[in-house]
């Protein structure tokens, strides 16, 4: 088939579809140079020396290692493929130039383009190239939601450092500057990456309009293109058809002409036909006939005359366009792609690896600022911060008898004597029956003697008094002071006397004389004023014979024991560990983010637990010092003590009351009926649920700061003040509601004075 003459331009009606990006692209006809070799060469030292120029700036200042506008990508590229300095918006680009072809190839593509299989081939090869376009598209989509991802990730990452690093508990000095240096660097990756994950997006929002505006066009050409050809196609049936029928008439004209009676006998209305008449008839239709064959020759040559003319290269042209831009635009969307890649890459190479100009500030690696660390200076500077508070010089330690003693008791001899006779060398009580080892021989609890005289001239409590004998008379340890909180002169009606031989009996073998008789009471294991004459706490003087505790000390926990049992010993309706909590949050802790949801330091806790169980009027929360500098740890002090509670705050006998006025849908009547049920509780429990309730309505009013709503606190304290829920499974919801009821009413239901 001849090649046809010159292609006509495509119809104005196509450039409608060219929009967007397709629209900013033009294709290089002529490469720079014949050879394909020379010419790969050529590219790529165009880019090597466009990227150069791109990333100049970078080097300098690695801030812009990644660009903020995608069309700025390409600005540093000219139609010949030379870079430029000018920042004007993107226009075009350089792509890689088809390679040439020879006359032989040329003419082969040619042979199939304008045959009848070109269009239906080109629009077949379109559709791959529309859908290598999706693919790609596809491909940056879930690219950038990784990357996307990981900036962010690395973003709140760096952050989170950040705070730990300004954390009072992480060291300081040189390691968190070095350490703030290095996470900065990570928070500007962080920014690279969200800027690298916009440009892939938008390239993906570029390639989705490119593969919209193709399939548009292939369409279009696709029901122009194949119409032409199907109307030559059906043109060139029917004269098929026509020539068939123009040449079975004249075979059967010739047949009847020879007289070939092969055909069989013919006949018409008025019977058989004679062979003149089937020979008149028989032309007549033959010329009716090729008069239609010439007529549908005519006008297949023409219709085929119009496609290979017209229709034809006009289509084919149309689809090469249309190839050729989603080729174009696919390559060069993969050139930005690797552009920016190479950007990213060389950014974050830059920010830890900075190339540093001898005309520009010097910025530091990455190694450079670890190096810096400096853990000598950082541990000297960490001690030499607490200079100001180290405590005075000690003085010197030595025992000094106290003058008051030195005549009762004026050496070792002395002592060792006061144990054998009945005078202790001081003037006896006038009406004493019992001596000091009385309780050898009568082990009945006694009622101590109010002395008529002043405490200092008590004979037993001088004696309680003095150091412990030497040596030779006790196998106890180091002495101890005695415990705090227990007064000599506090009234206690009776303690259960205890001798000195009881109290001496241990395992060192050693065995209290028998006890003389002599006109002085004998002192009891509280003492005369209710302190042990030999106490047991740290830093008293221990028994002067055995190793034995003396029981009479007063039980001071307070942990594990019911409010009404505290209230009974302590006669206060709150208990002081409640109020030390309560105090310490107070102060502390309202705007401190998650108290009583965040836990604090167990072993600390359970410190304090110890504290408060040994002696809770020696513990001062009013200085920060006492928890720790840990609000968290007197919140969850709080928390154990009511979960250690034999009976709940809101007691087991009130808690189906409780429950029951949970279900009632009213707010006002829940209020009111929790509002009796409360007054319903014994005091201890109403005073400290009274104390509680106010104090969380505090924390409630700063949860803007501190996140602890009525809702949370109530799913915090639920189980904590009412137990463990023993009904239904679908009820234990119910808990919460009680308290958070509560702590919305809390102003109606306690006033808070």
């Amino acid at each position: 088939m001849p090649i046809p003459g010159p292609i006509p331009p495509a119809t104005t009606g196509f450039a409608s579809f060219r929009r967007g990006i397709a629209r900013r692209i033009r294709v290089h006809v002529k490469p720079p140079h014949d050879d394909e070799r020379a010419l790969k060469k050529h590219h790529r030292s165009s880019l090597r020396t466009n990227l150069s120029n791109l990333f100049l700036p970078t080097m300098q200042d690695p801030e812009r290692a990644v660009g903020s506008e995608p069309d700025a990508l390409l600005d540093g590229f000219n139609e010949s493929g030379e870079s430029h300095e000018s920042s004007a918006p993107w226009t075009a680009a350089t792509v890689p130039a088809a390679s040439g072809m020879d006359d032989a190839s040329k003419k082969a593509v040619d042979n199939v383009l304008y045959s009848d299989i070109g269009v239906n081939t080109l629009l077949n090869r379109l559709k791959q190239s529309v859908s290598s376009l999706k693919a790609f598209s596809t491909f940056l989509k879930k690219r950038s939601n990784v990357e996307d991802e990981h900036a962010k990730e690395l973003r709140k990452l760096s952050k989170a450092t950040s705070s730990d690093i300004r954390s009072p508990e992480s060291r300081q000095d040189s390691y968190s500057r070095q350490f703030e240096a290095v996470n900065g660097l990570h928070e500007r990756m962080a920014e690279n990456g969200l800027q690298f994950a916009l440009n892939l997006h938008q390239m993906h929002e570029d390639l989705n309009q490119l593969a919209f505006d193709m399939e548009k066009g292939r369409k279009h050409w696709k029901q122009a293109g194949l119409s032409a050809e199907k109307k030559v196609s059906d043109a060139e049936a029917q004269l098929e058809k026509a020539k068939q029928k123009y040449e079975s008439l004249a075979e059967d004209l010739d047949s009847v002409k020879t007289g070939d009676k092969s055909g069989g006998r013919h006949f018409g209305l008025r019977g058989p036909k004679s062979a003149e008449q089937r020979e008149e008839e028989l032309q007549k239709r033959l010329h009716l006939a090729d008069q239609d064959y010439q007529a549908k020759v005519q006008y297949a040559q023409q219709e085929r005359q119009q496609l290979l003319a017209i229709h034809r290269p006009q289509a084919i042209k149309a689809i090469q366009d249309l190839i050729k831009e989603t080729d174009t635009g696919l390559s060069l969307q993969m050139q930005k792609f690797a552009t920016f890649n190479e950007r990213l890459l060389l950014g974050n190479g830059l920010l830890i690896s900075p190339l540093n100009d001898a005309n520009s500030p010097q910025q530091k690696s990455m190694r450079e600022l670890v190096s810096e660390i400096d853990n000598d200076n950082d541990f000297s500077s960490y001690v030499k911060s607490f200079s100001s508070k180290v405590p005075g010089r000690a003085v010197d330690l030595e025992y000094k008898k106290h003058p008051t003693l030195t005549r009762s008791n004026p050496s070792p001899a002395a002592v060792h004597q006061s144990y054998k006779q009945p005078e202790l060398s001081m003037k006896p009580m006038p009406a004493a029956p019992t001596s000091d080892y009385s309780a050898s021989h009568d082990t009945s609890p006694r009622q101590p003697q109010l002395p008529t005289q002043p405490p200092s001239q008590f004979p037993m409590q001088q004696y309680a008094a003095q150091p412990p004998p030497p040596q030779p008379y006790t196998a106890l340890g180091p002495p101890v002071l005695p415990a705090p909180g227990f007064d000599s002169y506090s009234h206690e009606s009776s303690v259960p006397d205890r001798s000195l031989h009881q109290l001496g009996s241990s395992s060192n073998g050693y065995e209290a004389p028998p006890p003389p008789q002599q006109q002085y009471p004998a002192p009891t294991v509280a003492g005369a004023y209710g302190r042990a004459p030999y106490p047991t706490g740290n830093g008293g003087p221990p028994p002067p014979m055995g190793t034995g505790a003396p029981s009479g000390r007063p039980d001071t926990r307070v942990f594990g024991y019911s409010l009404e049992d505290l209230f009974n010993r302590d006669q206060s309706p709150v208990p002081l560990v409640v109020y030390q909590c309560i105090q310490a949050v107070d102060l502390f802790g309202l705007d401190h983010e998650g108290i009583y949801r965040v836990s604090g330091n167990s072993l600390r806790v359970q410190d304090l637990k110890s504290q408060f169980d040994r002696n809770a009027f020696n513990v001062d929360f009013r200085n920060p010092e006492a928890f720790h500098h840990d609000v968290n740890n007197p919140a969850n002090l709080l928390k154990l003590f009511l979960r250690e509670l034999p009976d709940p705050l809101l007691t087991s006998m009130h808690y189906s009351s409780f429950i029951e006025a949970a279900r009632i849908p009213d707010d006002l009547l829940r209020r009111d009926r929790m509002h009796a049920t409360i007054n319903e509780l014994p005091d201890p429990n109403y005073a400290t649920l009274r104390a509680l309730v106010l104090h969380l309505n505090r924390v409630d009013q700063h949860s803007e700061a501190n996140r602890m709503t009525p809702t949370n606190l109530a799913v915090v304290f639920a189980p904590t003040l009412m137990g463990p829920h023993s009904g239904p499974m679908s009820e234990a919801g119910l808990q919460p509601k009680v308290i958070e009821t509560i702590l919305h009413n809390a102003l109606q239901i306690f006033d808070d004075d």
